[in-house]
């Protein structure tokens, strides 16, 4: 049984600093004691999983209903799951002693089962030779291990870090957000790093990768971008060159929630549509309530809808028209400024 000895909030004798650090003290305890509670608990699902994986009808449905039993969600059981895996991987593959699992608190743990291979050595040995294990450890070892071994930074990046004249942690974000990027715009960013390898551009840099990342992820779901022979890339360098890829990935990202808005905005349209129909024919001049009730839904599913934005809004309403069209009855979209919205 778990037992520990916290201070007592109510006693002068003790200062702030030394009551908060039993406090984390006590804290890394119960991490580690529930880390070796999770890891087992994944072990326990992964046999109910992999007993129902031996065939048969309605195979898996026993896993989820064990799941309901044990009122556990499929996220959390495959999250337990995977917890399971990696101790297994880094005890069975004898990176790692059984006993020293406790060594670790459970963040750490989870950080150093998704590190590099020569990180997880270096944390292993550290955790087999009594040491114990924090997120921020594995982190920071992280951090100077793809600072100083990435492909994806120029030489001068990588030197200048080993000299101690770069911090890892500001360089390690850098790889991250290069790695999205196609070779290209990789290569157009390291000629600006090799140009100036100071630590104002490493962050300039990161953010501008991180934009660019972020405006192409969202661009290839817009709809909108599918018309015509838009050229993307060339729009991203021009935003680039005038600095506003933050505004350009920011409405991109707009208006890919935006269409996906409206695409679920037709789904209930649709269906609420067929519904109220169905209900008007089952209706009769016996229920005029629900007639009323109907009458009243036309404003949602007929053509045009009105719909209220509340008190706060000064009771003001919306009005859509929805118009289903063919693609051959679409024209090319027109941007045209409205003088009296500023150009909105």
């Amino acid at each position: 049984m778990l037992s520990l000895e916290l201070p007592d909030p109510e006693s002068d004798s003790i200062s702030t600093i030394e009551f908060l650090a039993r406090l984390e003290e006590a804290w890394a305890v119960c991490d580690r004691f529930d880390l070796q509670t999770e890891i087992w608990r994944g072990r326990i699902l992964r046999a109910v999983r992999d007993r129902e994986k031996r065939g048969g009808e309605g195979r898996g449905t026993g896993f989820l209903q064990w799941l309901r039993e044990q009122e556990i969600s499929k996220t959390r059981a495959y999250t337990l799951i995977q917890l399971a895996e990696s101790a297994d991987g880094l005890v069975g593959e004898g990176l790692l002693e059984e006993a020293s699992v406790n060594n670790f608190s459970k963040r750490a743990f989870l950080e150093t089962a998704q590190a590099d291979p020569e990180v997880q050595l270096m944390i292993a040995e550290a955790a087999n030779e009594g040491q114990e294990i924090t997120r921020k450890q594995v982190r920071r070892l992280s951090d100077e291990f793809t600072a100083a071994t990435s492909p994806l930074l120029p030489e001068e990046i990588r030197q200048r870090t080993a000299d101690n004249l770069l911090p890892p942690r500001a360089v390690a974000p850098l790889v991250k957000e290069l790695a999205k990027l196609p070779e290209g715009q990789q290569e157009e960013l390291r000629r600006v790093l090799r140009e100036d390898p100071e630590l104002e551009r490493v962050k300039d840099v990161t953010s501008t990768a991180r934009w660019l990342s972020k405006a192409a992820e969202a661009g290839l779901a817009v709809r909108a971008f599918q018309q015509g022979q838009l050229d993307f890339d060339k729009a991203l360098q021009e935003a680039q060159r005038l600095d506003a890829l933050g505004l350009l990935a920011d409405a991109v990202g707009q208006a890919q929630a935006l269409e996906s808005a409206v695409l679920k905005l037709h789904t209930s349209w649709r269906r609420l549509g067929g519904l109220q129909e169905r209900l008007w024919l089952e209706s009769g001049s016996s229920t005029p309530h629900l007639r009323e009730l109907l009458t009243a839904l036309q404003s949602l599913s007929g053509s045009t809808l009105r719909v209220s934005l509340g008190e706060l809004a000064g009771g003001k309403r919306v009005r859509l028209q929805l118009v289903e069209e063919s693609p051959e009855q679409l024209d090319p979209p027109q941007f045209t400024p409205d003088p009296a919205s500023g150009g909105r």
